[in-house]
């Protein structure tokens, strides 16, 4: 709408702040000299007061709005200016295509939704404090919320002051993207609930979402699955793929929209295996003189710049193994510094010191404020460790200690935290690492070691005391004690199955000859066994089983009751034993884990070595009946 103003009022549309101030000063006073003037001329300075004030008010507006698009556009110019380029042709080079409608669409209804939530954020000044973010890797074996609610005021009492959250499929994806929900995801109910109890704790929660590698959980969908970067491998994202981004950017709105108090997130970016294997990024290599490194700059740009953009009030962080290969001066040009903080992570017990702090000098150069640091507590040590290692963990802290106290070496980046990261999965594809209630003594170790800057005897007396042990052994990897933390039941008993499960039954199988004689899988088999053999188990097992009841004895149902009868009681005993052990463990485990995580870690563990025990204890009890008799025939 356009205003017409008389050329009086235009004069005072054109004056400063200042001026403003002196004409309402010499208008009030002209007013109070003609106080006997008619009703007339005295309403006149009344209506100049109204236009001149009429007329500051348009010029805030004016000012304001000016300013507003003055921001809009700063923003357009940091979406458009990256990897995807800026023309709206489509000529079939990857670096050249635009973002197809579905980007625009997510975008649009994101910031109508975002615009009034981001402004509700309450702004926390964390510039002096250096965070201990504990890791949840809920790709795999995810607690049920009332075992964090038992968890987290224990992670506060040992020191943490924040969770790095990764969810996978446990987060409760919708609409378009429901498909890459767990069966046992949480609830948008129970994603309030953790934050609830993590409020309550003084605990930070930044989540974390994989958006370049390691999306596996996506890309194996046939939904997503020409989304790969190489069409046989699930790991990595094709970057120059039209819906790449949308799926991205619609990832990244569900989650943050469900943790409006997060400060930090965490967009994952480590490991993209395969990038530039893709004919789509050799296409774009070819144009662009094989710069795999801007390739990968460039996507990482748009995703932490849509967070930027959308959710100005959450700061993000990214694994930085993919930025250790780069120079400075090409992170330094893609603009990347301005709008992320590496995390540097190392997980081995005696890393080279020196290294690390020449990465935190090139990230220094390279622009970055802050820096953060990843160590690991647990999950690091083989992808299928049942038994966390207590010393190795302990050694990372200790490394790491030494870099944070370096830190005033490099004056300008601040250390911001570090997390403490406890893997499940390598991948997730992979089979579970240490439970989690089998890594606290770690967790534990670890924490009161960065609090107490080293593992000394205050830090040894507040684990003993907060975990109920009676003492640690760091070199044994053992604890003294029952134990009185949450999980310390699972923590007992599977124990108890790593130190003892595979030696007892591979000595009831193997180590001797009796049953590996008479009472053989062939002799089970066909039914063929001596009552006499099967005797002599009860006081010789492990020789009789090795002699007289072999595989082969087992599997032609052949052996001898006599033999059999020697070892009978105590592989009865044996089996029965840890048949009762393994279903209390059952018991313990199914009140902290969903049902499909109980089954996968009794399927890995225990199985291998009690179906074993179970079969033979099978084939003992059904031959022993045969009472001698001949060989079963073979079929053939």
């Amino acid at each position: 709408m356009v205003v017409t103003l008389p050329s009086d009022e235009k004069l005072f549309q054109q004056q400063s702040d200042s001026n403003f101030v002196k004409v309402f000063f010499v208008i009030g006073q002209h007013d109070n000299d003609n106080k006997g003037m008619s009703f007339a001329r005295r309403r006149k300075p009344k209506v100049l007061y109204l236009l001149v004030l009429f007329i500051v008010v348009l010029a805030i507006f004016k000012y304001a709005f000016r300013a507003s698009f003055h921001q809009q556009m700063q923003v357009k110019e940091l979406v458009d200016d990256g990897f995807w380029g800026k023309s709206s042709a489509n000529n079939g080079n990857p670096e050249t295509r635009p973002l197809p409608p579905q980007a625009i669409r997510v975008s649009k209804a994101e910031s109508q939704n975002n615009a009034a939530g981001s402004k509700m954020v309450e702004v926390k000044d964390f510039s002096s404090i250096q965070m201990r973010l504990v890791h949840l890797d809920l790709k795999g074996a995810a607690p049920k919320i009332s075992y964090l609610e038992e968890l987290f005021p224990l992670l506060a009492k040992l020191g943490a002051s924040g969770l790095l959250v990764e969810y996978e499929d446990m987060f409760p994806y919708k609409e378009e993207l429901e498909i890459l929900r767990s069966p046992y995801a949480y609830s948008e109910a129970d994603i309030e609930k953790i934050q609830q109890l993590a409020e309550i704790n003084n605990l930070e929660v930044v989540p974390l979402v994989q958006t370049f590698g390691h999306m596996e959980f996506v890309l194996k969908h046939e939904k997503f699955k020409h989304l790969r970067e190489v069409e046989k491998y699930p790991n990595s994202l094709n970057p120059h793929a039209a819906e790449t981004l949308p799926l991205v950017k619609a990832m990244l709105s569900q989650v943050i929209d469900k943790h409006k108090k997060s400060v930090w997130l965490h967009i994952g970016a480590d490991e993209v295996f395969h990038l530039g294997e893709g004919q789509d990024s050799k296409t774009w290599l070819n144009s662009n003189k094989g710069n795999l490194g801007r390739m990968f700059l460039g996507h990482i740009k748009e995703v932490v710049g849509f967070v930027k953009s959308q959710y100005p009030a959450v700061q993000t962080l990214m694994w930085d193994d993919m930025l250790r290969k780069l120079e400075v001066e090409a992170i330094k040009e893609s603009g990347l510094a301005k709008l992320t903080s590496p995390v540097i992570w190392n997980y081995t017990p005696k890393f080279t010191v020196k290294y690390i702090k020449n990465l935190i000098s090139k990230y220094e150069q390279s622009g970055f404020k802050t820096v953060w640091f990843a160590s690991a507590f647990k999950g690091a040590t083989g992808v299928a460790q049942i038994w966390t290692p207590l010393n190795h963990h302990l050694k990372n802290h200790l490394c790491w200690l030494q870099v944070i106290k370096a830190m005033p070496e490099f004056p300008g980046i601040r250390f911001q935290g570090i997390a403490l990261t406890g893997w499940q999965r390598y991948d997730h594809y992979s089979v579970l690492c240490e439970l989690l209630p089998v890594g606290i003594p770690s967790l534990a170790i670890s924490l009161q070691t960065l609090v107490n800057g080293g593992y000394n005897e205050a830090a040894r007396k507040n684990i003993l005391e907060t975990l109920g042990f009676n003492n640690i052994d760091t070199e044994g990897d053992s604890c003294e004690g029952n134990g009185a933390f949450a999980g310390s039941e699972i923590y007992r008993k599977i124990e108890q199955i790593h130190r003892l499960l595979k030696s007892k039954v591979t000595e009831v199988l193997y180590s001797e000859g009796i049953i590996s004689g008479w009472f053989t899988r062939y002799h089970r088999k066909h039914r063929f066994a001596n009552p006499r053999n099967m005797e002599r188990f009860g006081s010789k097992l492990l020789n009789i089983i090795s002699g007289w009841f072999t595989r082969y004895h087992r599997k032609h149902r052949f052996a001898n009751p006599r033999n059999m009868e020697r070892f009978g009681s105590k592989l009865l005993k044996a089996n029965e034993e840890w048949e009762k052990l393994i279903q209390d463990l059952r018991t313990d485990m199914a009140a902290v884990y969903f049902a499909d995580t109980v089954e996968e870690w009794m399927e890995e563990n225990i199985n291998p070595d009690m179906d074993q025990l179970r079969e033979l204890v099978k084939d003992y009890q059904e031959i022993v009946k045969l009472n001698a008799r001949p060989k079963a025939r073979s079929q053939n």
